[in-house]
């Protein structure tokens, strides 16, 4: 597909690959005949970056014979050749040679594009205890900066300062540094994130020990949360010198603390791993963490210091795929491990913040209305479990159903059994009778027996609920607890002031409806109640979500929330992308379509249902991303600014205005809405 949006460098990705060819020992020609084949495969993947191990031209493990001159010859002619290989690929090769410059051997990390070396940089941290030797042979690149270095006749930019920054694809901004750079405690690659580079590379050779393995992904992992970029690690594998250690070749790469990738590991086979690192992600990282301005200018500006090599890519914007996981389900993880340790915290953030604000509030009972439904069910179990931390009994909690125009028998059913389960306070409350006299007070149509299902119809019925809910409270010494959840808050799917928008303490706000669906089913996995009280949490799990304002139809259908906001997996899916990272929406429906084209590729978090595990095209996620987009940015703001206290439960974000969030209650979507309209295809 040609048109841009299909195009991973429309969207600020970068595609990267950490390499490990077959290695030598001290054959420069065969090490070159290697890199230019595996530069070959990554040209035709559209790789544009490739990292390659530490001196993988050279050889890593020849030990003194370093220091021989028909080595260091061998050296340049494979350097040559690789170079000239270069000049009709796509990739930007990052290979490892040992240079001599000004009388003294450097350990060196050279950029090549497109026929010609764009920069070398030396190693700056030699280890010299243990298995290692390097200061025998190698002289250390700190403090050199402003140099070149000849190269077959041509001066080229030498030195630690160096980022390479492409011309014509904004975002492709790397910079390496080699092996033990990045086990010292200040890695150079810190320096060239806070210069501007996004992509940082380490060509390492480090042999292979038990446990090395995690301490390397541990490190990258670190670093690039830590500087604020993706970072690309590739360590020499099988070939070298095994005289005293061996290799593993060892490839990764990580974007903000995440792995994106990881090779094999003893693969007998030359191997490519190949992931898109989101630059756009990173750079609105840094605009969010000011702790990284911050660094920079205690660190002196390194941008002032660092000199930026330019270079002409000239990306190719056709469909090339996406080499990276988008998780379906932003806020699940979909290992199961991380999905229960995830759902472990958030539910005791929610107790442990409720336990408090009850404490605080010197109150003695919780009121809430249970529905029957997804939200009012979760704040309930919440409750139940606070009270029991306490050490109070769950009769003060005071759960009230109010049935309305709409009611389902099966809600309200549901409603009864689980207050029963869970040993609570139970009392109900027809809110009909007093809905129809303000109807008949403001002179409704549906006071006069027409059928007129208006938000005013939907909203006395929602104001009500809340109105008993605050005097109820009143009178029982207690405090309202919300269930009104963070998709909600995002959307505007809640009746301001008088409604549900409104409580004492939101306990839910921080938490997105799909969140809260395998919060339940964690409590039921790991029994956090009794038998009776899964049993009916598994009923209210399984029923469609429905604000159940309005009667049903001629056909007996019930009022559908998701007919008419649109699908919450979808919902939950872009408001992570806006509130946490702030992507153009054009970006998120590249995202959400690349998670959601295809329910047969793909992970699933495991525990969901076989008929939640759905598909959606392209049309559709537009289509239902313009309606997001309205809600959040214009219609939805002033309740908002006006939410009760509740607790922030993900990194993904919360919408608290004392939070998170601030945003204008008279904002308009505008911007957001033209940029979908005019990037995004309709089929």
């Amino acid at each position: 597909m040609k048109h841009p949006f299909y195009a991973i460098h429309t969207h600020g990705l970068i595609r990267v690959a950490a390499a490990t060819p077959r290695a030598s020992v001290g054959d420069t020609a065969a090490n070159a005949a290697a890199t230019i084949a595996l530069a070959r495969d990554a040209d035709a993947q559209g790789v544009d970056l490739i990292v390659f191990p530490e001196l993988n031209l050279t050889s890593y493990a020849i030990d003194d014979l370093h220091l021989q001159t028909a080595q260091q010859r061998a050296t340049l002619a494979a350097i040559a050749a690789v170079v000239e290989a270069s000049a009709d690929l796509r990739p930007v090769l990052l290979v490892g040679a040992a240079l001599v410059r000004n009388g003294r051997l450097y350990n060196c990390a050279l950029a090549i594009a497109h026929g010609r070396v764009l920069g070398v940089v030396p190693k700056t941290f030699l280890p010299n205890y243990r298995e290692f030797y390097e200061k025998r042979w190698f002289a250390s690149g700190a403090g050199m900066t402003g140099l070149t270095i000849d190269l077959g006749g041509e001066e080229v930019p030498f030195g630690t300062d160096l980022i390479f920054a492409a011309h014509d694809l904004p975002g492709f901004v790397f910079h390496a540094e080699i092996c033990e750079d990045y086990w010292a405690p200040t890695p150079p690659s810190t320096a060239g994130a806070l210069a501007g580079a996004l992509i940082c590379c380490n060509l390492s050779a480090s042999n292979i020990v038990i446990g090395k393995a995690r301490e390397r992904a541990m490190l990258a992992a670190a670093q690039s949360a830590r500087a604020v970029c993706a970072y690309v690690y590739s360590a020499a594998g099988p070939g070298e010198s095994t005289t005293e250690v061996a290799w593993d070749g060892q490839g990764l790469i990580h974007e903000l603390g995440e792995q994106l990738a990881e090779s094999k590991r003893f693969a007998t086979e030359p191997e490519l791993v190949v992931a898109d690192v989101d630059c756009e992600r990173i750079t609105q990282e840094r605009l969010r963490f000011g702790t990284f301005n911050d660094a920079a200018v205690f660190a002196g500006n390194p941008e002032t210091r660092f000199r930026r090599i330019g270079f002409d890519h000239a990306p190719v914007c056709d469909d090339a795929g996406l080499e990276r996981a988008i998780r379906r389900f932003p806020f699940v993880p979909n290992d199961p491990a991380r999905r229960d340790d995830d759902c472990y915290e958030a539910f005791n953030i929610q107790v442990e913040a409720l336990s408090k604000r009850l404490v605080s509030a010197n109150a003695e009972t919780i009121v809430i209305g249970v529905s029957g439904g997804l939200d009012s069910t979760h704040a309930l179990i919440v409750a139940a479990k606070a009270m029991d931390r306490l050490g109070r009994p769950r009769t003060n909690i005071l759960g009230f159903t109010m049935p309305g125009f709409a009611t389902g028998d099966g809600t309200k059913a549901n409603a009864w059994a689980l207050m029963r389960a869970l040993g609570i306070t139970a009392e109900e409350i027809d809110i009909k009778p007093a809905a129809r006299r303000m109807l008949e007070d403001i002179g409704h149509p549906f006071s006069e027996g027409e059928p007129v299902y208006d938000i005013t119809f939907e909203n006395v019925q929602a104001g009500l609920r809340t109105d008993y809910l605050f005097r109820l409270a009143n009178q029982r010494r207690g405090i309202v607890l919300g269930t009104g959840d963070l998709s909600e808050m995002a959307l505007g799917w809640c009746t301001y002031g008088v409604g549900d928008q409104m409580s004492h303490y939101a306990v839910n706000s921080g938490v997105p409806k799909t969140l809260i669906q395998f919060l339940i089913r964690w409590c039921i996995r790991t029994d956090q109640y009794d038998a009776a009280t899964d049993a009916i949490l598994s009923t209210i799990l399984a029923q469609e979500i429905s604000p159940e304002l309005v009667p049903a139809g001629a056909d007996g259908a019930l009022q559908s929330t998701e007919s008419m906001i649109g699908p919450y997996a979808l919902n939950d899916f872009f408001a992570h992308y806006v509130i946490r990272h702030g992507l153009a929406p054009s970006k998120i429906a590249f995202l959400a379509w690349h998670a959601w084209r295809d329910a047969s590729v793909g992970a699933w978090p495991e525990d969901l249902p076989a008929d939640a595990r759905v598909a959606y095209d392209l049309p559709t996620i537009r289509h239902w991303l313009e309606k997001f987009l309205f809600r959040f940015f214009t219609t939805s703001q002033f309740k908002r600014s006006a939410m009760p206290n509740g607790p922030k439960v993900s990194a993904g974000g919360a919408l608290s205005p004392r939070g998170d969030w601030r945003a204008p209650s008279d904002g308009i979507a505008t911007a957001w809405i033209e940029e979908l309209r005019s990037s995004v295809p309709c089929g």
